[in-house]
């Protein structure tokens, strides 16, 4: 796996571009069994807000919010690929599809954990 610090990657038709600092390589990769991403199927790895650029195409990136309305889930709207999200438990990072890094094979990750999105921790009585 080539995995630079600085990393770009894209949406299929590549209208929407970014670049992604990785200082530490991939953090809390996992996929997650809520409704949403149960459907798109993606792994998912965080970033801090600041370590996400978009270079192109922010103009056809769409926003999709359901539930509580926290969390910010961006596509394309020309593809319809899921690039990234700004994530609900933790609105200080970016959640990126690792499918969408340019050269990396989110199949050759191996085991990737499953978060628990159907009972998620801010749904929870204190």
């Amino acid at each position: 796996m080539d995995l630079k610090p600085i990393h770009t990657g894209q949406c299929h038709c590549g209208a929407v571009k970014f670049t992604v600092n990785l200082p530490n390589g991939l953090e809390k990769l996992r996929r997650c069994d809520c409704s949403m991403c149960r459907r798109k199927g993606a792994i998912v790895a965080s970033v801090t807000l600041s370590n996400l650029t978009i270079t192109a195409g922010e103009e056809v990136l769409r926003l999709y919010q359901f539930n509580t309305h926290t969390a910010k889930h961006y596509f394309c709207s020309n593809c319809g690929i899921y690039t990234h999200h700004q994530r609900r438990s933790d609105p200080t990072e970016f959640g990126i599809n690792v499918g969408c890094l340019d050269s990396i094979n989110p199949y050759e990750l191996g085991e990737v954990p499953v978060s628990d999105g159907v009972n998620h921790p801010a749904d929870r009585q204190s």
